[in-house]
């Protein structure tokens, strides 16, 4: 553990290194991310009344909370570093490292988030004074506590579940298509291009038993006060699964792609 929170603690120095464009980046992100979810709203709520259940004012809130914790679960875009560590070369001197690479990797991610959870934490500050809090959303202590829960095991299955598209890097010269396609589905499937609500009745079962709805979508609902203590149990049971599935694939991988592997490069 010491060396684990050591890594992560190296991981975000160096992301506060440059905090101009630490800070630049986070705020034209967040205003640009928000500036479309805004828009889109507006036209959608154009003729008033509720959609999926949702009110005008209660969907924009559900597309801050989700561009808030995407942060947080995708630790600043560190999707290809595995891949980029085995193209490069720079894998050899982790396997001279008495430690697991795939650990040492989750720390890099884990540490990469916390400067980000001071952004999401300044930028959500004034939610509530801005937008308030509609009817029908009930965010008390307790959901936020319990979405803090569903937040941490979303940014391992999200890290997870990316690991086995990077390790394809064994055999290809670039799986950067694979690691886009899976931003594609887990933002669709996943909550976070429009709420999972919205999705017809019959994908409704697939949808929870799919691990993306656990990435984006879970967390915000816990937050929203939309999620029962039992679904909520059973939420972080299905997605602890779907990591446990994905670290044996992961791991499978790993046994044959080192096997052939070359290092070349630093």
């Amino acid at each position: 553990m010491r060396l684990f929170w050591s890594m992560a603690g190296v991981e975000a120095r160096k992301r506060m290194s440059y905090r101009v464009d630490f800070w630049l980046n986070a705020v034209v992100g967040f205003v640009t991310e928000l500036g479309v979810a805004w828009f889109i709203v507006l036209a959608m709520f154009a003729g008033g009344g509720r959609i999926g259940g949702f009110t005008r004012d209660g969907m924009l809130l559900y597309f801050v909370a989700v561009i808030l914790v995407a942060r947080i679960v995708r630790s600043s875009d560190l999707e290809w570093a595995v891949a980029d560590d085995i193209y490069q070369g720079a894998l050899s001197r982790y396997l001279l490292y008495p430690a697991n690479y795939g650990i040492l990797k989750y720390a890099t991610q884990v540490g990469a988030l916390l400067p980000a959870l001071v952004q999401v934490v300044l930028f959500g500050a004034w939610v509530p004074f801005v937008l308030g809090i509609p009817e029908g959303v009930q965010i008390t202590p307790a959901t936020a506590a319990m979405c803090l829960g569903a937040i941490a095991m979303a940014n391992l299955l999200h890290f997870m579940s990316c690991l086995p598209l990077q390790l394809v890097a064994f055999w290809a010269d670039n799986c950067w298509s694979l690691l886009v396609a899976h931003r594609i589905v887990a933002s669709l499937l996943g909550g976070l291009l429009l709420p999972i609500a919205l999705f017809p009745d019959w994908s409704q079962t697939a949808l929870a038993a799919l691990p993306f709805r656990y990435m984006f979508a879970f967390p915000v609902d816990v937050l929203l006060g939309r999620v029962t203590a039992g679904e909520y149990a059973a939420g972080l049971g299905i997605a602890a699964a779907w990591c446990a599935i994905l670290a044996a694939v992961s791991a499978a991988i790993w046994r044959r792609g080192t096997l052939q592997y070359t290092g070349v490069g630093m």
